[in-house]
């Protein structure tokens, strides 16, 4: 009887082609050179070479990783290129808006040192020497008063809705509220703080504690919304732990579950700060403004920032415009120290992972 010989199985490549690293960079030069051509053929600006060239990279790259390699590789590389050209379009406004501030408020400032950070406008008339400076101590303390006012509030509710509250009637209630007052806008605010203030003090009073509660109405439900999702990430286990050992509840709170998630609250605080340090409307309606320095919060008119801003640009004069935008730029770089320092402090108070 003849034995019949199986052939052997052909061995699978374990192996299969790829595109070189540098590929990338050699489609995104031709892409570019290709719509260079076309824009000078067609007469077209820099932002139509730019459109073209990133339409021409998605529709290159992914077809030659579908001729060399596969379709899954392909689809991978269409895909990266879809999120690295919406993370540019998403970074062109805001690189655009700093350049611009940079620009236009770096030679007032660098022209006018120090008296444009050291002075005020009392008796400032025409061009005559002045500054910030009551601007920036006014939105210092108004800023921080609100801060004071809007932490412990909302720090405590978020500690209500995590910890006690477990989605009963009234946490269910406050979390409403919350979403409720994250709409509102900033001139609603300014309105409310200024008929409280009228109710207590009487018609026709602006000052600088006014602000600071109109500002404290749009912080407290982000600060809320932030120390609410950074409570929530702290695992039960840890909590669990704790009352094993005998640990009232309180106490846990305050030694296990706000240390672990400091660097996030912190992180949220700032970002209220951020979000109502620059509003305008508010400040303008309660605390109006001025032409000298104010210490104090309960007594007169205070300067902040944006109404400096709003009024020296109002003004309608190069000098007010270059004011303008000398004071955007000392906002801008107000807001950028905040978030460093909130940073520092988040590694500073971080748990500890031994990695």
């Amino acid at each position: 009887m003849s034995v019949e010989l199986q052939k052997a199985p052909e061995s699978m490549p374990l192996t299969q082609a790829q595109l070189p690293r540098w590929a990338g960079v050699l489609v995104a030069v031709v892409a570019l050179a290709a719509a260079g051509l076309l824009a000078m053929i067609l007469g077209a600006g820099l932002v139509a070479v730019c459109v073209m060239a990133v339409v021409l990279f998605a529709v290159a790259f992914p077809a030659w990783s579908l001729a060399v390699e596969n379709r899954r590789k392909a689809v991978d590389r269409l895909v990266t290129t879809l999120i690295w050209t919406a993370f540019g379009v998403a970074c062109v406004p805001l690189v655009w808006l700093l350049l611009t501030v940079v620009k236009n408020g770096l030679p007032t400032i660098l022209h006018n040192f120090p008296a444009f950070l050291t002075y005020d406008m009392r008796n400032v008339i025409g061009d005559a020497q002045g500054g910030l400076y009551h601007a920036i101590i006014g939105t210092l303390l108004v800023t921080l008063a609100a801060t004071l006012i809007s932490v412990p509030v909302g720090l405590f509710a978020a500690i209500y809705l995590v910890e006690y509250g477990k989605k009963n009637r009234i946490a269910r209630v406050i979390t409403f509220l919350v979403d409720v007052m994250t709409g509102i806008p900033s001139i609603v605010a300014g309105l409310f703080a200024l008929s409280l203030f009228t109710l207590i003090f009487g018609p026709g009073i602006r000052i600088g504690l006014g602000g600071s509660v109109a500002l404290s109405l749009l912080m407290v439900p982000t600060v809320v919304r932030s120390a609410e999702e950074m409570l929530r990430l702290v695992p039960d286990d840890l909590r669990e732990a704790s009352y094993a050992l005998g640990v009232p509840k309180w106490r846990t709170i305050t030694k296990m579950v706000l240390p672990t998630a400091l660097g996030g609250i912190v992180t949220g605080v700032v970002l209220a700060i951020s979000r109502v340090i620059g509003e305008t409307a508010p400040l303008l309606v309660v605390a109006g403004f001025a032409d000298s320095v104010n210490f104090n919060l309960t007594d007169g008119r205070m300067m902040t920032l944006p109404v400096f801003i709003f009024t020296q640009y109002a003004a309608a004069t190069p000098k007010g415009t270059d004011y303008a935008w000398g004071g955007a730029l000392v906002l801008i770089v107000i807001v950028m120290l905040l978030n460093l320092i909130a940073r520092i402090i988040g590694k500073i108070f971080a748990p500890k992972t031994g990695r």
